[in-house]
């Protein structure tokens, strides 16, 4: 058993340190909230995907092209409009009059890291080519299955107050997103330091991953320990927003199941083997929030969310179980 736990250590050195020379090659391009560069590198650890909120100018792509540098994975972007078929998403069949056969032409789905710019510009049959993929980590074009590479990560950006033009993306969608990330305006000195940075040439991240390193990292994400309290914890937390007068409907047991997972990869960053109630704690808002179907009065406070789970948070309370002597 020592060994095993000594094993473990061992893993969470090398993948904590990783991460922080991730990180560090992600500031160099990127001067804005830390706090989001770690919620997307907790999406990456979790297997999951990110949806990016903010309005234009605050770096949204900017983040994102960092993000997918640094990381050493292959990389499509899309551009979502309002014309967009799915087709031009997964791909499609194409006739080759020489041959006089169809060869697939794979589309952009076909990556690591998929950037979906602007994915509230796109219709919802267009939306829905992505539900497949994201969930499934598959395509299925004219019947036929094809399956995306690994690792495969979704790195959506929307802007939240421009809706003229727009389609707002479904609940189911909106579920298969790990992680919300809500992208404000900088600091001060962030800003100037932005402007010194990109005064004559904007910097670029190189790469300090390849993809089997990513995978690696994700499998030791997978086999951080959750002691069964915490289980119950998370349960518990999830459970409250579905009875809150403000929230027609509740995060659903695929929520917990993100938070659960948010968490295991928020303890890999902390550099720890096993799950602390802070990591629950930490993940709530950025799992939980997006997830939630409020009543329309409430709807229209943009804040309204992230006041329940924070809600949550206090008023549900973490009780170790007592263990056997």
């Amino acid at each position: 058993m020592n060994q095993v736990q000594a094993v473990a250590v061992d893993e969470i050195s090398a993948a904590k340190e990783r991460i922080e020379a991730v990180r560090r090659e992600i500031t160099r391009v990127y001067i804005g909230s830390p706090r989001a560069i770690d919620l997307m590198l907790t999406a990456l650890l979790a297997q999951g995907h990110v949806l990016l909120e903010g309005v234009p100018g605050v770096a949204k792509t900017t983040l994102v092209k960092a993000f997918a540098a640094a990381l050493g994975a292959s990389v499509r972007r899309i551009q979502f409009t309002p014309d967009l078929l799915p087709a031009d998403i997964t791909g499609t069949y194409v006739l080759s009059p020489k041959e006089g056969t169809f060869t697939l032409r794979p589309g952009p789905i076909f990556a690591n890291l998929v950037l979906a710019d602007e994915i509230n510009r796109a219709p919802a049959k267009t939306q829905s080519a992505l539900l497949e993929a994201m969930q499934e980590r598959q395509v299925t074009i004219e019947g036929d299955r094809f399956e995306l590479p690994s690792p495969f990560m979704v790195l959506a950006t929307q802007n939240p107050i421009d809706l003229e033009g727009t389609y707002p993306l479904p609940e189911a969608q909106i579920d298969r997103f790990l992680i919300r990330v809500s992208l404000g305006y900088p600091q001060h000195k962030d800003e100037v330091a932005m402007l010194r940075a990109h005064n004559v040439e904007p910097p670029r991240a190189r790469a300090t991953l390849a993809v089997q390193d990513l995978l690696m990292l994700q499998g030791v994400a997978r086999r951080i320990h959750v002691e069964d309290d915490l289980y119950e914890y998370a349960v518990n937390l999830t459970a409250f927003t579905r009875t809150h007068p403000r929230v027609l409907l509740g995060a659903s047991p695929r929520a917990t199941l993100a938070l659960i997972q948010a968490a295991k990869a928020a303890a890999v960053i902390g550099g720890r083997p096993f799950v602390t109630p802070d990591d629950v704690r930490g993940m709530a808002p950025a799992a939980l929030a997006h997830r939630l179907v409020l009543v329309p009065e409430a709807d229209v406070d943009t804040k309204a969310r992230d006041t329940i789970i924070e809600e949550a948070v206090q008023r549900v309370g973490y009780r170790r179980a007592a263990r056997p002597a």
